[in-house]
């Protein structure tokens, strides 16, 4: 399925420009992850960005607290034009941004994107001066803003007017129902007033983030259904590992269903050591297994069972995810549309050969008992029949031929 085909079930919102990314119904769900070192340390904060990047993040926000890590962002942006990494950087502002974008002019001008949260902004009588003045450097550099909501940080002002408007009714609402709702008027008020002060309406993303996966659907329907901005999905703390996983794709899988959603992120704790870029892999796969976007060739693979003893198809399966996804950088620059190619790696008799003529390229293993032979269907025809301890090999061989002979060269732009 291509990016566009399902658009018109996209709830309608207006193009909001960050740098070279286009967010809004017109344009795919954009895909965002969020760096985790020091930024005052360039170095190793371009390296994470970079890093991001090249795992198919198409925005990468930075924490920006300090004014040492303000003052970074040039050399960060520096560098990633070195390494000609042309993902936009997104500052996270919290208390003092006010101060931060006045006092650095060069990372209020280089940040494409200004995120801010309506209860971080300031307190009592210094919350609307310090919320406008964010605003007016927005204004001033033309950058977008996403004003960005959390469940840990609602605006306590808010929040106290909404619990005695509902102490006072005669059938007072349940606390929860009035935290939500707290959520949802501080972003949408917040934005009315940064239009008020002069910010564009298409300048504006909004987000309303919580913890738990049925309160992250509630909100996002009724924020929705009260506002046309493009909106910014996922849960604040989603957790670590499968937890992780689990509840991101099970609240956004809901909304990006009914047309909810411009950019995502898949906030995962990373388990010590591991890679960033898995958040970004999870957030590819979620709009990619619901026909939204393709990111990369699909590899269906057999789960196993007693009639597949070998542990050779699932090597196998791994071989073909980690061959594609290393070559899939080269491939895309080279090749239109090899995105879109399916895969699949199956273990025995029974659904081998059938889910292999469902791939572009299959492979359906010898299982227990089974003749020591396996055949390959591409394009839902039998191709040829590997044996012997060559067969990987082979195989990854024919998906490159594949990739080289089926999908058309791209046209080199002659100007560059």
């Amino acid at each position: 399925m291509t990016e566009n085909a399902r658009a018109g079930m996209r709830r309608k919102t207006p193009t909001v420009t960050i740098g070279p990314v286009n967010v809004g119904s017109e344009h795919p769900i954009v895909v965002q992850s969020m760096t985790n070192t020091d930024t005052a340390d360039a170095k190793s904060t371009a390296q994470q960005v970079a890093e991001l990047a090249r795992a198919g993040s198409e925005l990468v926000r930075i924490t920006v607290n300090t004014l040492e890590a303000a003052a970074a962002v040039p050399e960060i942006q520096r560098r990633l034009d070195m390494m000609s990494c042309e993902v936009p950087l997104i500052g996270d502002f919290h208390y003092n941004g006010h101060q931060l974008l006045k006092e650095v002019p060069e990372c209020a001008a280089i940040l494409a994107k200004y995120r801010i949260n309506p209860g971080n902004v300031g307190f009592g009588r210094k919350r609307d001066d310090q919320f406008a003045t964010i605003i007016e450097q927005a204004i001033e550099y033309d950058k977008p803003v996403r004003i960005g909501v959390n469940w840990g940080s609602l605006d306590a002002r808010l929040l106290a007017r909404l619990m005695d408007e509902n102490a006072a009714l005669s059938e007072p609402l349940d606390a929860a129902v009035v935290m939500r709702e707290a959520l949802i008027s501080s972003a949408v008020e917040s934005a009315g007033q940064a239009e008020s002060l002069g910010l564009p309406h298409n300048r504006i993303i909004l987000s309303c983030k919580v913890s738990d996966v049925q309160d992250l659907i509630s909100v996002y329907q009724a924020l929705a259904d009260r506002c046309d901005y493009p909106l910014h999905l996922g849960l604040t703390e989603a957790g670590m590992g499968s937890k992780g996983i689990v509840s991101s794709t099970a609240a956004m899988a809901v909304l990006l269903q009914r047309g909810i959603g411009d950019t995502v992120r898949v906030s995962l704790t990373p388990e010590p050591g591991q890679s960033r870029n898995d958040e970004v892999i999870v957030a590819q796969e979620l709009l990619q297994s619901m026909g939204l976007r393709a990111f990369t060739p699909m590899v269906t693979a057999c789960p196993g069972c007693g009639r597949t003893t070998s542990t050779f198809f699932q090597s196998l399966a791994q071989d073909v995810q980690e061959f594609v996804r290393g070559r899939m950088p080269e491939w895309k620059l080279q090749y239109e549309g090899v995105e879109n190619l399916s895969l699949a790696v199956m273990g025995c008799i029974v659904n081998g050969p059938g889910e292999s003529r469902h791939a572009d390229i299959g492979i359906s293993l010898p299982g227990t008992g089974e003749a020591p032979s396996a055949p390959v269907f591409i394009n839902g025809e039998k191709h040829l029949t590997l044996r012997g301890e060559g067969v990987a090999g082979e195989f990854l061989e024919l998906i490159e031929q594949y990739v080289q002979t089926n999908y058309p060269a791209r046209i080199k732009d002659s100007s560059s």
